[in-house]
């Protein structure tokens, strides 16, 4: 599991579906949730998660994207096995893993010390803890 130290910026809530805001390194991100801790507040101190397999990578996007988290970051290292890749990224103070397909990997020709943009929807992370 990633995990993604973050300050909480804004809490909206609608009947039962809530989306929280957050800054982390410098660069927003938001979360999509059902259930939220009453006890999270603007301001509070997080460590969100979000698993591997979850987190989609991308290089010179152009236009827009419904995909919330858009987060910089530079490849540290690319393992790649019979069916999958395993991609180590640097984000501001974080190591982050993406798993994609080997075959997506080498299509993108992902080399170590290239930036790209790690994806992750809204859906996809959670918090795993308040700090």
């Amino acid at each position: 599991m990633n995990r993604i130290n973050a300050i909480i910026t804004a809490i909206e809530s609608f009947e039962n579906i809530t989306i929280v805001n957050f800054e982390a390194e410098g660069q927003p991100m938001r979360m999509m949730a059902l259930e939220l801790n009453k006890s999270l507040v603007v301001g509070s101190k997080v460590t969100l998660g979000v698993k591997a397999s979850h987190i989609a990578l991308a290089k010179e996007i152009k236009g827009q994207l419904s995909i919330s988290n858009q987060l910089s970051a530079t490849i540290e290292n690319v393992t790649n096995g019979k069916l999958l890749s395993s991609i180590k990224l640097s984000f501001g103070g974080h190591l982050l893993e993406s798993i994609v397909t080997r075959i997506s990997a080498k299509e993108m020709d992902l080399r170590i010390g290239e930036k790209v943009i790690a994806l992750i929807k809204s859906s996809e992370l959670s918090i795993l803890e308040e700090r």
